[in-house]
């Protein structure tokens, strides 16, 4: 689920967030940074519950209807096509998913049942809705492509969604587009016959994730006051204020990948902050990062200083 540029987000928004030295115990730090990139996986789990809960809506809408004093006859035999939407049912018998709902106690939506009805409402006023249900059944195939334009178009981008989420955590608007293509992804690749752990993916993806974005921090901080003299050398015409906070704390991040982190291919380092730049920094930040890190690489080349092991890391 978690890629690598995420690890390093997250670890710039807890180095952003320090207020330390290099001799200080980082390991509240640490903790810090952990349970950020941990809490991705509650977020994912509250919006795949969300169609679990859409489903279940959707079934005490069609009870309700029947029990009328004057219901119709389309009220007493209503097309259930949606409620037994054949994706929408493996997730909610999904007992993996179930134990994980229970035990990271993700139980928004019966308190916050008013955005389920937001999202049930958007799904069946819309033509895709509309078009899905021109018929009374379907294969696993028709099931699963409607659910996955149900989430591109209508629960993904949902406004009233994203507000919800941002107050219930700042930090998941960062997470929110990874979890989303994380959930599509899923969706998409989904079958019948998918194994019973497929809705609970892994947090990390490799078992090095976890310790890179540790030795990330810790090494960054461990190093600050060598690492901001380089970078201080290569912005002598910058007064120090003119450089935006974030960009020194991506600057400092990729110094530290390009000398201590020989695995790490230096194209790699250097793309990866160039891009996080563009996103969470000024329109002219990659141009400057970019121009440090240059001459940085060129001058550890010189010197013999960029220790990268194996082939294709330059």
């Amino acid at each position: 689920m978690l890629n690598r540029r995420h690890i390093r987000v997250k670890v710039m928004q807890t180095l952003y967030a320090f207020k330390g030295g290099e001799s200080d115990d980082l390991s509240k730090d640490q903790k810090f940074l952990l349970f950020s990139i941990d809490n991705m996986y509650n977020l994912y789990l509250l919006v795949i519950s969300l169609l679990i809960e859409v489903q279940k809506r959707a079934e005490d809408d069609l009870q309700k209807k029947q029990k009328k004093h004057l219901a119709t006859q389309e009220d007493k035999n209503p097309n259930r096509k949606f409620v037994e939407n054949k994706l929408l049912i493996l997730l909610k018998n999904n007992e993996a998913l179930k134990n994980q709902l229970e035990k990271y106690k993700i139980s928004n939506w019966e308190l916050d049942n008013e955005y389920v009805d937001v999202i049930f409402k958007a799904i069946i006023s819309s033509d895709l809705y509309k078009e899905y249900m021109q018929t009374r059944t379907s294969d696993f195939k028709e099931d699963k492509d409607f659910i996955i334009d149900v989430f591109k178009e209508i629960l993904a981008p949902n406004e009233k969604l994203y507000d919800y989420i941002e107050d219930k955590n700042l930090t998941w608007l960062d997470d929110l587009p990874t979890v989303n293509t994380t959930i599509l992804k899923l969706l998409r690749k989904v079958k019948q016959t998918s194994t019973e752990n497929y809705f609970t993916p892994k947090l990390y993806k490799d078992v090095d994730d976890k310790q890179f974005a540790i030795d990330l921090f810790k090494k960054t901080l461990l190093n600050s006051t060598s690492i901001k003299t380089e970078i201080d050398n290569k912005t002598k015409n910058w007064e120090s204020d003119r450089i935006a906070n974030i960009d020194f704390v991506l600057l400092q991040m990729a110094i530290c990948e390009l000398k201590h982190f020989s695995s790490i291919p230096v194209k790699v380092t250097i793309n990866e902050y160039l891009e996080i730049a563009k996103e969470y920094s000024t329109p002219k930040s990659s141009i400057f990062i970019n121009g440090v890190l240059d001459k940085l690489v060129k001058e550890y080349e010189a010197d013999g200083n960029l220790n990268k092991a194996g082939r294709g890391l330059m």
